[in-house]
């Protein structure tokens, strides 16, 4: 398998008297199909990038991979159009394009002349983590009085980490900063302007951030003047849209100058309580309209329902019941009772129920593209049109051919509640983001201190709203809001929903939390470090989402066959009809076959009927996405993240798996991570005591001791530019360490000198134990931890005393592999190429059913056994059972998540007694 990333996520108790473990950022989303739209790191020009747009739109009226097809086919033919990548099941499309050739209107303009509804999907609720990008920000500076005041101020400036460039100005005592917020904050830059004895206040960045709010209280013109007068008035506020129909705002604000909780408050401030603003919640509209598809397609049925029943009880029931024959018998001017009736209700079927089949039908062939509406269009209103010109033709001449309203009417019933049925089904493959998106507590319990950091109260507020530094209270039993590190309590923490380890994660001070993870006993402060979608559970949700998009590579057999599949059909009936019909006007068959009161033209056109109608190429384009869908789902309950059908194709023809650790799976250069004290040593006099020992080594943990010990000494204090940090370096470290006397390296132990007379020891715990110095039980227990992690214990003793050890590392890589497993567990690695065997298994069989359904249902209804059995498939029956075979292959794919990960036993073939 040539990608494969293991990425740790579970936290692990941390130094207390160093900076502690970060929890290694998991780059889930950096490695986007390129159908996407989403190109692989480095792969992009900046230029490129920056011109680049992405657009993200729901799409209502696909129902198969031929509709697909004829989205992307329509945006992808509009000019500055760059991708886009089409979900039959999510009913979305995603879009990039460049912003200066093409607009938001153009996309939905295309999509909707291809004959399908489009809206745009609003920006996430939630700001989305800073890029690398540069920022402009504005500073106004107090207390400068001359040109060596703006040179000094200038100079602090342009020496700061992630600072590209200041300039200065002393007629408006104001500067601008160009800097890249990963690197460093509007705050730093404020407290480094201070530290230099100047006064210093952000005003403004160029940056801005987009934010979709749901109001309450928002009822008259009066309330919306209210609102428009705050935000006007608003700090950081850019532009807003209100729309008081959805009662929303949509505003455009700058997030160096105020924060998501920031304009909330302000609103219900502002307006004393009137009017309340919450964040909304992309996950949970996706879900409502969800369910107002579902809501939509039901009621269509229902009306369809209750105007079929009576048309399919006059033809077949009234006319055993005396009473009612009579009735429906008599003359109504020149038609009978019983045929105006269901021409009546029919008609509302056919052209009311049934509108959204010929609009979707019309803008399809407007395209040149065909798809399931065509042939219900076709069908339909063959049944339809014959079923009138019959009725008039019996109405002018008295004699009263058949007419088979009733045809057309069943049919689009049992399409309705086929399509029903899918949508219920299709909702049940996505059940892995919903119980995802549920992790997610919906309230937080923020710690409100005073400016001395002394807690002051505590108080409720949307997880949403949660920023990066706020300090969060959890009580046990209740959800980790937002990723962060705990800054007091102990407790032990339930990850499975996470990792899938069943075991209780132990947390104390500098530990890591996830966010949806669930507190278990004691009450724990953190400190939020990561939110919104920056957060590990919404990386993992976008991954999924990510991956249910893409298309696996089998899935060009599919689109191919929906190609050509409708005109096929089309050519098939028109076949069929004219075979029938030449043969029973040559005589060809007896006509005894042809009942009484109908004639061959009928007898051929029901024929026809069948085979339009029971053709299915929705069962063929459900086939792969619907196992697709599902796969990654389960393959995220079990801690396996698949970035793609791509990746999940290829992972089933692994037969052997290479690891080679340092390098490949890891970044290959070694780093201290950990670094504690055991005495009462200062941690900067550890950390000098210990590079000077190992300045004289040349092994690779020894370089990464000392430029963690240089880096805890010097940071920030260097020149920024890289030659002029190295040409620093060398000089400090002459000054800087001690000299160390009587080195030598014990090979495969550690390396031993004297510093001031006194005999050092730095290594691993058999050079400590050999020279007789004792590591004590709390430094025994953290070595252990850090050993579990994959880390190696770097034990340190002066004069005979342990005083403390470090933990280093090699990191794993980030920012490219197609797998991610999350927990530390290599069996995760059979469970990947497991799933996509099983799914890939389930896929073949659904081809399998949806293809050998139309071989055989098709010459069925054709009359293909008409002649040795006697069997005719009425039209209304095809119907009937083209609904059912698309639900058959979407519950197909839903029997996957009834998988069951394979045992290490069972795989390796041990017996255990």
């Amino acid at each position: 398998m040539a990608h494969l990333q293991l990425s740790a996520v579970a936290g692990r108790p941390a130094a207390a008297g160093g900076r502690g473990d970060e929890m290694e950022d998991v780059a889930l989303l950096d490695s986007y199909d390129e159908e996407m739209g989403m190109p692989p790191a480095g792969g992009a020009a900046a230029g490129e990038e920056e011109a680049a747009a992405e657009a993200h739109v729901r799409v209502t009226g696909m129902t198969c991979s031929a509709c697909t097809s004829a989205v992307e086919a329509a945006v992808s033919a509009r000019r500055g159009v760059r991708r886009v990548a089409v979900s039959l099941l999510q009913n979305r499309a995603h879009v990039v394009f460049d912003p200066a050739l093409a607009k938001v209107e153009d996309i939905i303009e295309a999509i909707e002349d291809a004959g399908f509804e489009a809206e745009i999907i609003p920006d996430s609720a939630v700001s989305q983590p800073k890029s690398q990008k540069t920022l402009s920000a504005q500073f106004r500076i107090g207390g400068m009085t001359c040109a060596n005041c703006v040179n000094s101020v200038e100079g602090i400036l342009k020496k700061l980490p992630g600072v590209k460039g200041a300039v200065v100005a002393l007629a408006t005592s104001l500067g601008e900063v160009e800097y890249v917020p990963s690197a460093i904050s509007k705050d730093e830059i404020v407290q480094a302007i201070e530290d230099a004895g100047f006064e210093a206040a952000f005003l403004q960045s160029s940056e801005q951030d987009k934010i979709l709010l749901g109001l309450i209280g928002l009822h008259t013109e009066r309330d919306v003047e209210v609102l428009h007068d705050i935000l006007k008035k608003m700090d950081g506020s850019r532009q807003f849209d209100v729309n008081t129909v959805l009662s929303e705002v949509e505003i455009v604000f700058d997030p160096e100058a105020v924060g998501l909780r920031s304009i909330v408050d302000t609103i219900e401030m502002g307006s004393n309580g009137r009017l309340k603003a919450h964040v909304q919640n992309p996950y949970t509209r996706g879900a409502s309209n969800d369910a107002q598809e579902a809501s939509k397609m039901l009621n269509l049925l229902r009306s369809s329902l209750f105007l079929s029943i009576p048309v399919f009880f006059i033809r077949m029931v009234c006319p055993s019941i005396p009473f009612l024959s009579t009735l429906l018998s008599m003359h109504c001017g020149p038609f009978l009772m019983g045929d105006l009736l269901k021409w009546i209700l029919v008609s509302i079927v056919q052209f009311v129920v049934g509108k959204r089949f010929y609009v979707a039908a019309f803008r399809a062939l407007r395209h040149g593209s065909t798809n399931m509406d065509v042939l219900v269009v076709l069908g339909t209103t063959a049944s339809y049109v014959y079923s009138v010109c019959a009725l008039l033709y019996g109405a002018f001449t008295g004699y009263r051919p058949p007419v088979y309203f009733e045809t057309s009417a069943m049919i689009i019933t049992f399409v309705l509640f086929g399509k029903y049925l899918e949508v219920l089904a299709k909702g049940k493959t996505s059940d892995a983001i919903k119980k995802l998106v549920e992790l997610v507590p919906s309230t937080a319990l923020l710690v409100l201190k005073d400016k001395e950091g002394k807690h002051v109260g505590e108080r409720e507020i949307d997880a949403l709203l949660v920023q990066p530094g706020d300090v969060l209270k959890v009580l046990p039993g209740s959800k980790v809001p937002a990723d962060g590190v705990v800054v007091w309590g102990t407790s032990h923490v339930n990850e499975s929903m996470i990792t899938g380890e069943s075991a209780p994660v132990p947390k104390e001070v500098s530990s890591v939390v996830i966010g949806g993870t669930i507190n278990l006993h004691g009450i724990l402060h953190i400190q939020a470090t990561k939110v919104g979608s920056g957060t590990v559970l919404s990386q993992i949700i976008s991954l999924v989402e990510t991956a249910q998009m893409s298309k696996a590579p089998i899935q060009k057999f599919a689109d191919y066959v929906a190609s050509i599949f409708v005109p096929i059909v089309i050519t098939l009936s028109i076949v069929t009809f004219s075979v029938w019909f030449l043969c029973g006007w040559l005589g060809a068959y007896p006509n005894s076959w042809v009942s009484e009161n109908s004639n061959c033209f009928v007898f051929s056109l029901m024929f026809a009927i069948s085979v339009v109608v029971i053709a299915c190429p929705c069962a063929l384009g459900l086939a792969t996405p619907t196992a697709v869908m599902v796969a990654t789902g389960i393959g995220a309950n079990h801690g396996v993240l698949v970035k793609g059908g791509d990746a999940l194709e290829r992972a089933q023809n692994v037969n052997y798996v290479v690891f080679d650790k340092t390098g490949t799976l890891t970044q290959g250069k070694a780093v201290v991570t950990t670094a504690k004290v055991f005495s009462g040593m200062d941690l900067g006099d550890f950390l000098t005591l210990v590079a000077s020992a190992e300045a004289s080594s040349e092994h690779p943990l020894a370089k990464a001791v000392l430029d963690y010990a240089f880096h805890f000494h010097f940071f920030g204090k260097l020149p920024s530019s890289k030659d002029g940090i190295e040409q620093r370096k060398d000089e400090v470290l002459s000054q800087w360490l001690l000299e160390a006397e009587d080195f030598s390296a014990v090979p495969g132990k550690g390396v031993q000198c004297s510093i001031n007379g006194k005999h050092v020891l730095v290594g691993n715990r058999t050079l400590i134990t050999e020279n007789g110095v004792t590591i004590p039980p709390e430094a025994e227990n953290f070595l252990v931890d850090l050993e579990s992690n994959a880390k190696t214990g770097i034990l340190v003793a002066f004069d005979g005393d342990f005083v403390g050890l470090m933990g280093v590392t090699d990191p794993l890589k980030r920012e490219a592999a197609d797998y991610v497993l999350v927990r530390n567990n290599l069996e995760d690695v059979i469970t990947a190429i497991d799933l996509s065997r099983k799914t890939f298994s389930r896929i073949r069989w659904n081809y399998f059913f949806a293809m050998a359904y139309n071989v055989v249902a098709i010459p069925v209804a054709a009359g293909a056994l008409f002649p040795f059995t006697g069997l005719q498939m009425p039209p209304w029956l095809a119907g009937a059972c083209m609904a059912f075979s698309s639900v058959s292959v979407v519950c197909s794919s839903l029997l996957l998540r009834r998988y069951r990960k394979p045992r290490l036993t069972t795989v390796l073939q041990i017996t255990v007694e």
